[in-house]
C-alpha cells in the first residue's frame, strides 16, 4: 500500500514539473503574441460620421490588420468637426500613453475654416513632439486644400505635411483621402465624408504605410521581451 502511494506521488510530482516547464517554455511566446495597440486621432473623416456602427476607418482597419495576421487593437480617437488645436488640447485623455503607434490625422477642418496654414503646422508640431517624446511611433495623414482656396493658401497648406514628415522623422501618408475625394459613389450624399466604400479605399491606402510600422513595432515589442526575461547579468 505504502510502495502504491509513492508510485503515485512520483507520477503527480513529475505531472506537476512537467505543465511548469510548459508553462515557462512558453512565456516567451505569450510576451510576443502581446497586441500592438493603435489610436487613430482625427476628426470626422476618422471618426466614421454618418456610418454604421463597425465601419469606421480605425474598424476596418483593424479587421484588415489581422486578417493579415498582425495581432492590433485600435482605438477610435476621431472626433467630428475637430481642428488640429482641438486634436492638441484633447490629446493627453484622448491618446493613452502606453499606446505603442497613432495616426494623426488632422487638419481638414482647418482648412475648411480658413485657418492660416501656419497655425495648423504648428499645433500638428507639438501634436508630434509630445507623442514622439512619449516613444509613440506616428503615422501623420496628410491633406490637401481645396481649389477654392486660391493657389497661395493651397501652395502653403499642402506642403506642410511633407515637411513635417521630414522634419520630425515621422511616417507620411500623403493624402489621407486619396481616390476618394471628388468620387461620388465613394462619399456620402454631403459629397465630403466617405460612404462604406470609400472607407475600403482609404484602409487599401493606408495598408502599405502603416504595415511597415508594425513590423518594426513587432520586432522592438519582441527585443524589449527578450529583454525582460533574460536573467540579471552576473557584477
Amino acid at each position: 500500500m505504502l510502495l502504491k502511494d509513492f508510485r503515485s506521488f512520483n507520477s503527480a510530482r513529475a505531472a506537476i514539473l512537467v505543465l511548469l516547464v510548459a508553462l515557462l517554455s512558453t512565456a516567451p511566446f505569450a510576451a510576443r503574441a502581446e497586441p500592438i495597440t493603435i489610436v487613430a486621432l482625427g476628426d470626422s473623416l476618422m471618426a466614421g460620421y454618418q456610418l454604421p456602427p463597425g465601419e469606421s476607418v480605425p474598424d476596418r482597419l483593424e479587421e484588415a490588420l489581422r486578417d493579415k495576421g498582425y495581432e492590433v487593437e485600435i482605438a477610435n480617437a476621431g472626433v467630428s468637426g475637430d481642428t488640429t488645436s482641438g486634436g492638441l488640447s484633447r490629446l493627453d485623455w484622448s491618446v493613452p500613453e502606453d499606446a505603442d503607434l497613432v495616426i494623426v490625422e488632422l487638419g481638414a477642418n482647418d482648412m475648411l475654416r480658413g485657418i492660416t496654414p501656419d497655425s495648423t503646422e504648428k499645433n500638428l508640431s507639438q501634436i508630434i513632439d509630445r507623442l514622439k517624446s512619449r516613444g509613440q511611433t506616428v503615422l501623420l495623414a496628410g491633406m490637401y486644400a481645396a481649389p477654392n482656396l486660391g493657389s497661395d493658401y493651397q501652395d502653403k497648406f499642402n506642403a506642410i505635411f511633407p515637411r513635417l514628415a521630414e522634419e520630425k522623422d515621422v511616417a507620411l501618408m500623403p493624402f489621407y483621402m486619396e481616390g476618394v475625394a471628388a468620387e461620388r459613389d465613394l462619399l456620402l450624399s454631403d459629397g465630403m465624408h466617405p460612404n462604406e466604400a470609400g472607407v475600403a479605399k482609404i484602409v487599401e491606402n493606408l495598408l502599405p504605410h502603416i504595415e511597415p510600422l508594425l513590423v518594426k513595432q513587432s520586432a522592438d515589442n519582441s527585443a524589449e521581451s527578450k529583454k525582460l526575461l533574460a536573467p540579471p547579468a552576473e557584477e
